[in-house]
């Protein structure tokens, strides 16, 4: 039980929250949490006194015990909720500390009050993504019309906009929201049921006191407490790699635009920042490259929690330090992620003028495609593609022009002048649906981000 360790990365950036959430301090106070819940659902049934339970959420604040008295408990017992109930029950009056932890075992409490801090991580997410679904609008809207190389395998394909390649972040950011949201109800759910799930502490009101605390902490409860159960948290942790992964994705494009060679987009570099310790020429991506490193730690995470699924019997303490070990750092570096695509996104320079001329570095290779089709409704497309091949390879091959060696085909110039080969080489004309797509996802983004805030 101790505090994560603090974000490696950039110093100047500051973490959103959520390491402030899994603290000792701020872990101890999430189960006194559901020790208070426990107590009043308990009062409600009449299993204790209602002055008991009154009493014992009245002293559930972490800054009335004695941190001191409780850390050597738990050096000494080696038990991680047992010193937190010891003094709990000690600075209750009367005898209302006999009641703390009635019929609880230690998983009920650790467990969904762990989950209590990482729904308010994950509200803290949805902020986030929110955020910077609106920056992406704002992009996606004011590039849906600025041309540039779309590029397969690493080479010209066809001509796009860069709104569109926004467009395509935002539905994939989308898709991360919504099935996000749509985990909830299986991922912040309450536990109570005693040693293994089976109620027998509670006698026949099991079921229906695990209903109660779960009202107190606004959480459904889990149809069957099995203490064996950990799907619903790796499920969490395989969407925060879902979400890691798409990050990483916008990051290494980012990255690679920034090249000399491309020099069609710069990250944020805020005055005073230095690239390099001996080339001061140096602007280095940093942004960026935070998100594909922190990103590739939470992927690696998944197989974890995945692996502490496999917990045997009716208890297994070992897949649980396991599936926090997976949990709490993908919370904390996501956390980090999204502050840096935020940051990314909000102050991207884009130079427009170099994506223009990037379109031409092919001398109209590029539009290859566009050519084919207006000549294969005369000749058929797969002679028209040959055509065209041979004069595109001739092209790559010797450096001549690729509109002068179409030009001497006797195919082409058969059906297509000089006047309709130089309109056809002209890549802004051949962008297909990309401006629509853009704003029609900008629409949807700010669509999505006003019910993340609402």
């Amino acid at each position: 039980m101790t505090d994560m360790p603090q974000n490696p990365t950039n110093f100047r950036i500051a973490d959103p929250g959520i390491r402030a959430l899994f603290t000792m301090e701020s872990r101890w106070q999430a189960w006194l949490d559901v020790e208070a819940a426990l107590a009043m659902a308990e009062a409600d049934l009449g299993m204790i006194p209602s002055d008991v339970a009154k009493e014992i959420a009245a002293k559930a604040k972490v800054e009335l015990l004695d941190h001191d008295r409780m850390i050597e408990s738990l050096t000494r017992t080696g038990h991680q909720i047992v010193p937190l109930v010891w003094e709990l029950a000690h600075i209750c009056d009367g005898d209302a500390g006999g009641y703390v932890h009635w019929g609880a075992t230690t998983q009920n409490i650790t467990q969904t009050g762990d989950l209590l801090l990482i729904r308010r991580a994950h509200r803290i997410f949805l902020g986030q993504i929110g955020r910077i679904l609106t920056a992406m609008a704002d992009l996606a809207e004011r590039t849906a019309d600025a041309p540039l190389p779309g590029r397969t395998h690493g080479q010209h394909a066809v001509p796009i906009t860069f709104g569109f390649k926004v467009g395509v972040w935002i539905d994939e950011l989308c898709r991360h929201a919504e099935r996000m949201r749509e985990a909830e109800k299986r991922t912040f759910t309450s536990m109570l049921g005693g040693a293994a799930g089976t109620f027998a502490s509670f006698g026949d009101q099991g079921q229906e006191l695990h209903e109660r605390m779960a009202h107190y902490l606004e959480m459904p409860p889990m149809p069957v407490p099995a203490r064996t159960t950990g799907d619903h948290k790796a499920e969490y942790v395989t969407l925060l790699g879902l979400l890691a992964a798409t990050c990483s994705k916008i990051a290494r494009e980012i990255y690679t635009l920034m090249k000399q060679e491309f020099g069609e987009v710069e990250e944020p570099v805020p005055a005073g920042t230095v690239g390099s310790s001996t080339m001061p020429q140096k602007r280095n991506p940093k942004l960026t490259q935070d998100i594909i490193a922190a990103a590739a730690n939470v992927r690696a995470l998944v197989p974890l929690a995945l692996e502490a699924m496999q917990t045997e019997h009716e208890a297994d303490r070992t897949t649980d330090l396991m599936m926090r070990a997976a949990v709490e750092p993908a919370c904390g570096a996501i956390g980090d992620i999204l502050v840096r695509i935020d940051m990314v996104i909000n102050g991207l320079s884009l130079d427009t003028d170099r994506m223009r001329r990037n379109l031409d570095l092919s001398g109209g290779l590029i539009l290859g495609e566009a050519l084919m089709l207006d000549l294969g409704r005369e000749i058929g497309r797969q002679e028209a593609h040959d055509v065209i091949y041979d004069a595109a390879q001739a092209a790559a091959t010797t450096g001549r022009p690729f509109a002068d060696l179409l030009a001497e085909d006797e195919t082409v110039n058969r059906h297509l002048s000089p006047e309709d080969i130089a309109a056809k080489l002209d890549p802004e004309a051949y962008t297909g649906s990309c401006a629509v797509i853009a704003r029609t996802q900008a629409e949807r983004a700010r669509q999505v981000a006003g019910d993340l805030a609402g």
